[in-house]
């Protein structure tokens, strides 16, 4: 059962769609839990995820970050491995890592990043990384030789979206206690993103609907027209 600040908040919620300046100060104004809550955007996208022609998917580094302390694991080894702990890297291994995540079910990280000639032996952990969207990919610039760049735009709030199998894209673009103008240049450079990744073959419209709330908050509708999907 809602609590009684989400009631409130959901009743002053017009049945209109919110310009992104005007949506979030809204959000910020009526505050429901006493953490920091992360803002998320929702993006209903027309398209058709079982088709592989038309999966969207992609990364892109939000400007103020997520106010979020990611840990990264990286998979390298000698220099590498060097590069990776100097640009930040939480921990940074192989076969210990391996073993420690197969054997212990160790998950103490957000996300890993692995160099090509690793990969081979990171496979291994398909099945556990796999469905927690964890596993190293090169279309997310997870798997790359330029390691100390891959923990870099992950510590400086990297975000990957992908869409669901209701064609929804769910991410994060920060906390409630950004600056609102952060905020919402946050979700316009996630929104862009998404925009420019639309598959070809995608027909008809692109952006559906698009809405934003805080973790604990009802959701707010946003003006599509505004990004021009």
């Amino acid at each position: 059962m809602a609590g009684k600040k989400y009631r409130a908040f959901a009743e002053k919620i017009e049945k209109r769609p919110y310009a992104l300046n005007e949506a979030i100060p809204l959000l910020q104004a009526n505050k429901i839990s006493r953490f920091d809550e992360t803002v998320e955007v929702h993006l209903n996208l027309g398209v058709d995820p079982r088709h592989a022609d038309q999966m969207v998917r992609g990364t892109v580094v939000l400007p103020h970050g997520l106010g979020i302390a990611k840990k990264v694991l990286v998979f390298a080894s000698g220099a590498k491995a060097q590069e990776a702990e100097d640009a930040g890297a939480d921990f940074v291994g192989g076969d210990e890592y391996i073993q420690k995540i197969a054997k212990d079910g160790w998950l103490g990280f957000d996300t890993v990043v692995a160099t090509p000639e690793m990969m081979r032996f990171v496979s291994r952990l398909g099945r556990i990384l796999g469905p927690r969207g964890l596993m190293p990919n090169p279309k997310s610039g997870t798997v790359t030789l330029d390691v100390a760049n891959a923990v870099g735009e992950v510590k400086a709030g990297k975000v990957e979206f992908r869409v669901d199998k209701g064609a929804v894209i769910h991410a994060p673009v920060g906390k409630l206690g950004f600056e609102s103008g952060k905020l919402a240049e946050n979700a316009e450079t996630l929104i862009t993103a998404v925009l420019k990744a639309r598959p070809q073959t995608a027909k008809g419209r692109y952006l559906i609907k698009a809405s934003i709330c805080s973790t604990m908050s009802p959701s707010l509708t946003l003006n599509v027209a505004e990004f021009g999907g």
